[in-house]
């Protein structure tokens, strides 16, 4: 089925139809050319009805609960009112080809909510494009209504850090009684940490997440120099969720009131141009005849001991200059 005319999906889009809200999203994740200036075109147009929406990004160790946490999270927040949708970023897909969110049965109420939008975003091979592609998804789904866009990642290392320069609030999801914490966690993501949440608080397990609370608290203030806001809830028992919420809305508030906010999302917009110049960069070096000849013997001769990497990296480049 071919794709609707720019107009018709800025409409769409601007209208909240969720079938022309996908088939957008569709466009801009197409990696075809000609639908390169379509993408552009229609973002041009939506922009002006960007901006609107709490921006969250949501990480955590593997077997923290992201996914059951988002469900509980993302029913409250439409059972008060709000329009949410839900955006993955999936590094590991380079491997699996698969999405995080993949399988919606695991946000099986909101899969069926009439106020939520899941999205999974393909990684087309290299974290840098989930990175672009779920920033424009994200501008689309704030021209669709939506009220808060929550983008999720698939565990702590360089995607979190990445989905942390595109979100006005990063949440991380941890568990206590896992082994040690601490240790565990990548020292970036917590160097970007807005929110710390300690899942799984219910049952015998209460206790350890308040102990584990107490220890992230202390670890994050000599680290971070200042209180980072940690909390524990239950996504499982639906405890605690609101007053998770309440501090991240607390956060963004606080960043609105100061300017901080407007000067991130600015600082955001210029990194992510400044990202699209070196991804064309590289993928028209990549595509540049005379380099695509000369590097398989580059790149024989850097495995052989023949010539250094840095005297191979610079011919390659002389080679694309000239």
């Amino acid at each position: 089925m071919p794709l609707p005319s720019v107009e018709e999906l800025a409409r769409g889009v601007r209208a909240g139809e969720v079938a022309l809200l996908a088939r957008a999203i569709t466009l801009v994740e197409s990696e075809h050319p000609k639908h390169a200036a379509h993408a552009q075109r229609l973002l041009t147009e939506l922009l002006p009805a960007t901006g609107g929406a709490v921006r969250v990004g949501i990480s955590g160790v593997p077997g923290a609960g992201k996914s059951t946490f988002i469900d509980a999270l993302g029913t409250m927040l439409t059972a008060a009112g709000k329009r949410v949708a839900v955006l993955a970023v999936d590094p590991s897909s380079r491997v699996s080809g698969g999405s995080i969110l993949g399988d919606k049965t695991r946000m099986s109420r909101l899969s069926r909510d009439p106020k939520a939008f899941i999205r999974p975003s393909p990684s087309s091979g290299t974290l840098g494009g989930v990175a672009r592609k779920t920033r424009e998804s994200m501008l689309l789904c704030e021209a669709a209504g939506f009220d808060v866009v929550l983008v999720e990642t698939v565990g702590v290392g360089q995607s979190e850090t990445v989905v942390a320069d595109m979100v006005d609030v990063t949440l991380v999801l941890l568990i206590a009684g896992a082994g040690d914490e601490l240790q565990g966690i990548k020292r970036g993501i917590l160097e970007a940490v807005d929110v710390l949440v300690i899942n799984k608080a219910d049952g015998s397990n209460v206790t350890r997440a308040q102990q584990a609370r107490s220890e992230y608290r202390a670890a994050l203030r000599l680290m971070r120099g200042r209180e980072v806001p940690v909390r524990t809830c239950s996504a499982l028992e639906e405890t605690g969720l609101d007053e998770v919420w309440e501090t991240v809305e607390s956060e963004r508030a606080e960043a609105e009131a100061s300017g901080q906010l407007v000067a991130k999302r600015q600082g955001q917009m210029v990194r992510w141009m400044w990202r699209m110049i070196e991804d064309g960069l590289l993928a028209a070096f990549r595509r540049d005849e005379a380099v695509k000849a000369r590097l398989p013997e580059l790149e024989r001769a850097v495995r052989a001991g023949e010539q250094p990497p840095t005297a191979a990296a610079l011919e390659a480049l002389k080679l694309f200059h000239d």
